[in-house]
């Protein structure tokens, strides 16, 4: 059990988001719940803490150290606090008012209201003497650089900085959206390293004090179709030449891993390339696929198609009619949960192939299934430029084809996966 300190704090906290959500007994949540948690929350705060990450602080998985501060930071707000602060201080206001009901002595009363303010005091003097002592830094002149060490999966980045003259004991290194992501510096460190397991478009950001103060791009390549078993931490990998045959699939004996398998596990197909300038809200995807596994855990046949952007992300989400309520969508700005949207248009069934197409014109998403249109949402931020395709399978699963078109009808990608 975690003895942490604020661990009893942290728990309400918790508590407060189960009953936000209405989700019956948090003990009963399995992995797949973890999941749509994750993407519920990066849709209310626009941070993203990972399916671990959440199993790890609802004591699903053994782990004893205390949550990051980003991430209670996070829950906080998704709870309908400002942040950890705010949630702490108005619990503790709370049992402080209980208390004072039941209290008769106006002396002990008194005293317990001075400690407080006491309390506040001192933290105030604390943050004051901390923005006092960085008021004077020319944030400006902060060097922070990356550069990955290979090409491909999985990947090491050196971050290179300059932190002359900055006197803080909480610097970090966010390595992208998910928040427990980071690195600790000290004031005279010069260089650090990160490890990424996936291909992507990452926005690495230079935290002091809690405050961004520099940040920048950091693209790493899929350098061709890339397999993965989505195993945590650390997925399986597949080569280009081991996932192309008749289809885009994978190997047989992975299939049998993934059939082995008592808890529920995904596998992807990546593409993340540059793609140019072509625009992620303007272009046409046209591509067929089926989940090649549906038993036990995967009866849902849950198949997701990621869009990636230099600016954001869509998910395109597919389940048996079935199972339409436990899906999400994701357009970027807009989320739609299938427990509070009727989400229907996107059940079908993916045992046998099916012709999707996805496209989107200013902003505005189309999706068709074997010829008919069922789903159409306008989203209002941009994606930014075209830089990745995922195909991700709840279990297993094979893409026939994949063809994708730019505004002006240019062909980016026009593939059978055939060996050639």
């Amino acid at each position: 059990m975690s003895t942490y300190k604020n661990h009893a704090l942290v728990k309400k906290c918790l508590l407060r988001i189960e009953e936000k959500l209405g989700w019956g007994d948090a003990t009963e949540w399995h992995s797949d719940v973890f999941i749509e948690l994750s993407e519920v929350i990066q849709e209310k705060t626009n941070v993203l803490l990972s399916p671990t990450t959440l199993k790890r602080v609802w004591g699903k998985v053994n782990y004893t150290n205390a949550p990051s501060i980003s991430t209670l930071n996070t829950l906080s707000q998704f709870a309908g606090y400002l942040n950890w602060r705010d949630f702490k201080n108005k619990v503790e206001d709370q049992q402080t008012s209980k208390t004072y009901k039941f209290e008769k002595d106006q002396k002990k009363i008194f005293a317990y209201a001075a400690i407080i303010a006491l309390v506040f005091i001192s933290l105030f003097s604390v943050i004051n003497g901390v923005s006092d002592k960085l008021e004077d830094f020319d944030f400006s002149a902060l060097e922070f650089e990356s550069r990955p060490i290979v090409k491909g999966l999985p990947n090491s980045v050196v971050f290179d900085f300059n932190l002359k003259g900055l006197d803080s004991d909480s610097i970090y290194i966010q390595q992208y959206w998910d928040v427990t992501k980071t690195i600790k510096l000290e004031p005279n460190q010069s260089q650090a390293t990160g490890q990424y397991y996936y291909p992507g478009y990452f926005r690495a950001k230079l935290l002091v004090e809690g405050d961004i103060k520099k940040e920048h791009d950091l693209f790493i390549k899929s350098e061709g179709w890339l397999g993965t078993i989505d195993y945590e931490p650390i997925p399986k990998y597949f080569k280009t030449s081991e996932i192309i045959g008749t289809h885009l699939k994978l190997p047989d004996f992975a299939l049998l891993d993934i059939q082995n398998m008592e808890n529920p596990v995904q596998s992807s197909f990546h593409l993340v390339d540059d793609f140019g300038e072509i625009s992620g809200d303007n272009f046409l995807l046209e591509t067929a696929f089926r989940n090649s596994y549906k038993d036990k855990w995967a009866v849902c046949q849950t198949t997701k198609i990621v869009i990636l952007g230099t600016k954001g992300a869509m998910i395109i989400p597919f389940s048996i009619p079935g199972c339409v309520s436990d899906i999400n969508v994701l357009l970027n700005d807009v989320y739609l949960n299938g427990k509070q949207h009727d989400l229907s248009a996107f059940g079908t069934d993916l045992s046998d192939f099916k012709d999707i197409q996805i496209q989107t014109e200013n902003k505005t998403v189309k999706v068709i299934i074997d010829g008919e249109t069922r789903f159409m949402k306008r989203y209002n931020v941009s994606i930014g430029h075209l830089v990745g395709i995922r195909f991700r399978f709840l279990g297993a699963g094979e893409v026939d084809y994949l063809k994708l078109t730019d505004s002006s009808n240019k062909i980016l990608v026009d593939t059978d996966f055939k060996s050639k």
